[in-house]
């Protein structure tokens, strides 16, 4: 990559990374994979940067390319395993998202949802993609995006409103 291509990757790589790190934490839940998610999907599009002149949108190629990343990673992942270490601080890294409790308890509740369910959720809710650009990021029907979400955002009210303890605090019984 010539000076001028590379340091405009470098721009939109930071400017870039840390959205990406929040949708791929949003979608997969573990911030180990998470950070792989974008490291991997920044390298693919490192090696496109200098074809991406006529792209509109390189944030929203990025945004793809990471999710179509995940979406390879679990299909393979059946058949390659990685074994853990005695100990590793799993803890999220501090941000925005995590200050307030009802932010903790919707993060808590993502987990109850599969992963078809949560990458909807955070598609068109997180990230506020309309129906048509996340079935075509998550290679599906709208019908089935509309019907995913509808099924995960039922199943995120029923959570909260049975696990989060701030949920149970602003209701008056």
């Amino acid at each position: 990559m010539r000076g001028a291509q590379e340091e405009s990757f470098r721009e939109f790589a930071g400017e870039a990374m840390p959205r990406l790190r929040r949708v791929a934490l949003g979608i997969c839940r573990d911030p180990h994979e998470a950070d792989d998610l974008v490291q991997l999907a920044m390298e693919r599009l490192y090696v496109r940067w200098p074809r991406m002149g006529g792209v509109e949108s390189p944030y929203a190629y990025a945004r793809t390319t990471l999710v179509r990343a995940l979406i390879d990673e679990r299909r393979t992942s059946r058949w390659r395993r990685e074994t853990s270490v005695a100990e590793i601080d799993d803890s999220p890294a501090p941000d925005a998202v995590s200050r307030s409790d009802t932010s903790h308890d919707v993060r808590n509740a993502l987990t109850a949802l599969t992963d078809r369910q949560r990458a909807c959720v955070v598609l068109r809710h997180y990230e506020g993609l309309s129906v048509a650009e996340s079935a075509r990021i998550l290679g599906i029907s709208e019908g089935t995006i509309k019907s995913t979400t509808s099924d995960a955002l039922s199943r995120l009210r029923s959570h909260l409103q049975e696990h989060a303890p701030s949920a149970r605090r602003g209701t008056s019984s």
